[in-house]
């Protein structure tokens, strides 16, 4: 089996830095299931706590300057703690940083992909974190949730394993209210668990359950099974893998998104909007069929040809996601027109397609 393991500051950090002891912990349940033959894939926040701790700073910092200089500072003191700890047990691991934009890239996003994919054929775990100390607003993923989920999808894992300081996702908050109740099993996230969900945070990490919520949304649209389970008890890593149930189970339906296809729905950012009318709603959805001319009603925002963009019925619903053969400028001329009618309008023809069904993912 191949899983992520996404690991967080609330777990492996405190006030007095790096908690080694819990490193420790988790590492040994990791080596037991590398060494049974699964795949691990570790998605690790800490780097902006350790170098907190070597800074001499007793809060998160605000700024993003602050921020990116304790990143920079604390990300070889949380590889050295995992080297250390893993090479007791005599496993390797490589240490890989990532910005949204490597996603975003087709070329790039392959490569990211071989690269984690040869470090498992070698038998090392890649260890992941965000690249903060370079990353801005417009290619950062918010927290290492959503990186988590993306990884899974990217590495085509079978199971990510999200590790909280709760053991899973609750009908209330169980810091705060005594009859809280373990949700087990979740087969679709509904609005009604999002708002159960409230955004948390602690002095040393960012998101909370919402945001691993939000990050086993994607991850079942992937087609994988998810669990948030307690990081602080230890055992329950290897229980997952060898098939009991801990925590909260996030059960996926449907196909299994991979290769091109995936990296259409989660990877690539969408650059505008396609509104199409109800014809091509069913020719997409119901037949299978390629986006043609004919089917558009109009065109939100500005793109370039090879841009993701989102299909929209009357109503505003995302139906699909695709690649455009087409600007939107070059679509605003052609709307509504038969394929044939293409060159006339524009002086050439690129394809017949707006959207051809290979570049094309229902949502």
């Amino acid at each position: 089996m191949r899983v992520v393991i996404k690991i967080g500051s609330n777990i492996i950090a405190d006030e007095k830095g790096l908690n080694q002891r819990r490193i420790a912990s988790i590492v040994s349940e990791i080596a037991k299931i590398h060494a049974q033959g699964h795949e691990v894939v570790m998605v690790s926040s800490g780097a902006v706590a350790a170098g907190m701790k070597r800074l001499g700073l007793k809060s998160r910092p605000s700024d993003i300057k602050h921020k990116q200089a304790a990143a920079a500072v604390g990300q070889s003191a949380l590889m050295w703690i995992y080297e250390k700890y893993f090479a007791k047990h005599g496993v390797k691991v490589a240490q890989i940083l990532l910005t949204r934009d490597a996603f975003y890239d087709r070329v790039r996003y392959i490569n990211a992909k071989n690269t984690i994919l040869t470090l498992l054929d070698y038998k090392v775990v890649p260890i992941i974190n965000e690249n903060d100390s370079v990353s801005i607003d417009e290619i950062k993923f918010g927290d290492n949730d959503q990186l988590a989920s993306l990884v899974a999808g990217l590495c085509d894992a079978q199971r990510l394993i999200i590790l909280s300081d709760v053991d899973g996702l609750y009908t209330k908050d169980p810091k705060r209210f005594k009859d809280a109740r373990l949700i087990e099993t979740v087969e679709e996230i509904t609005p009604e668990l999002e708002a159960i969900a409230e955004i948390t945070s602690s002095p040393y990490g960012t998101g909370g359950m919402y945001s691993k919520l939000m990050a086993a949304k994607r991850a079942m649209d992937y087609g994988i099974t998810i669990n948030i389970i307690n990081g602080n008890v230890r055992g329950l890593i290897s229980k997952i893998i060898n098939g009991q149930h801990c925590g909260t189970e996030f059960i996926p339906k449907g196909k299994r998104y991979s290769g091109k296809k995936g990296w259409i729905a989660f990877g690539v950012k969408a650059k505008g909007s396609i509104v199409i009318d109800d014809g091509a709603r069913d020719a997409i959805v119901k037949r299978g069929k390629s986006l043609l001319p004919s089917g558009i009603v109009s065109v939100e925002g500005k793109f370039s040809s090879g841009d993701a963009v989102y299909c929209l019925d009357r109503d505003g619903q995302r139906i699909a996601k695709g690649l455009t053969n087409y600007s939107s400028e070059e679509i605003e001329k052609i709307k509504g027109l038969r394929s044939s009618e293409i060159e006339k309008n524009l002086g050439y023809k690129y394809s017949d397609e707006v959207i051809h069904r290979d570049n094309l993912v229902l949502l």
